[in-house]
């Protein structure tokens, strides 16, 4: 099955009440717990590299790799780039074999953010390429993103209708309180429940309903959508680590975007972190191991349980795969 874009994906979604996993990806064993956790499931996803993964793994070896995937993982597939900083980027990655890209103008005023968006897309739509922009910026740290917290700020929903109408993007990051990163909050911005567990503040539905409003049938892209499970936390504290206060975003606020107009949420932290408990958790009681298909293993079992459980209990988007490859045919 060859690699294919989001627009079905989303119009499904959209039209389901469910959510596409958009799962970073920085190499084998990753790829790996992924795609085989989505195709278990039939799960529709998307596969994304971010500027930091592109240095790491070069883009060659990610393509092929998801390329790999296609051949033993019977399900939709899209390949995309995650938060590409300028038209350059995008460029080369639509040249080289991405389905979707990311441009990020977020940081430049209103009217440079469209310009910039507006070059991409119509260099991505003369090759088949859909394309995400964001507007609003989230605070947090993610690979090249860094946004401090007095950076950050919502997306202005009297913006969406002109960005999108000028722009002819094909989906839109907003920022209605997630954030980058296994830090998403401080404490001080959060409340604690009765097992002492920091519990952030809840995202701004009220602006996604607007967005909503202004955009009908248009679809809404959440970053920084880790929730930072606190079983792989502890794992990687109670092995070594150092993750005190760790929080991310309630998955029960996550299911609830999912039914509304968000029809793509990205997962990252929570896949270092599962990676990163399996690492650790092998190493501390099996110090004589240096195999690292003996520890990157018990990583990749991880996450390919945390995946399982996002596409089921978060996204919802378990046993849609086949009408996602329905609609791509019937629009060939």
């Amino acid at each position: 099955m060859p690699l294919v874009g989001t627009k079905e994906m989303f119009k499904k979604a959209y039209d389901g009440g469910y959510a596409i996993g958009a799962f970073n990806v920085n190499n084998m064993e990753i790829v790996q717990g992924i795609t085989e956790a989505a195709a278990e499931l039939k799960s529709p996803i998307i596969l994304q590299a971010s500027a930091g993964a592109r240095k790491y793994a070069k883009n060659a070896y990610l393509v092929h790799l998801v390329e790999a995937a296609l051949d033993v993982c019977d399900i939709p597939i899209a390949l995309h780039l995650d938060h590409g900083a300028d038209f350059e980027t995008c460029k080369s990655c639509v040249d080289g074999g991405f389905t979707s890209v990311m441009i990020d103008g977020s940081k430049y005023p209103f009217k440079e953010n469209i310009e910039l968006t507006k070059r991409v897309v119509d260099y991505a739509h003369e090759h088949n390429v859909v394309v995400e922009a964001e507007l609003g910026q989230l605070a947090g740290i993610e690979d090249d993103v860094k946004v401090k917290a007095n950076e950050a700020h919502y997306t202005q929903p009297d913006e969406v209708e002109e960005f999108v109408k000028s722009t002819g993007v094909d989906s839109l990051a907003i920022a209605i309180g997630t954030s980058h990163g296994a830090f998403k909050f401080k404490p001080e911005q959060c409340t604690r429940n009765a097992d002492g567990i920091l519990v952030p503040p809840e995202l701004r539905f009220d602006i996604l309903e607007e967005v909503e409003k202004r955009l009908p049938d248009f679809p809404i892209v959440l970053h920084g959508a880790s929730s930072v499970i606190q079983k792989y936390v502890k794992i990687i504290n109670d092995n070594g680590g150092a993750l005190k206060d760790a929080v991310g975003i309630p998955e029960d606020q996550l299911r609830k975007a999912a039914k509304s107009a968000v029809c793509k949420i990205n997962i990252d932290s929570d896949l270092r972190l599962a990676m990163t408990a399996g690492i650790r958790e092998t190493m501390a009681a099996q110090p004589d191991v240096f195999d690292p298909r003996k520890y990157i293993g018990p990583g990749r079992a991880y996450i390919h349980e945390l995946v399982a459980h996002k596409i089921k209990y978060v996204l919802g988007s378990d046993n849609k795969a086949d009408e996602v490859m329905e609609l791509i045919n019937a629009n060939k």
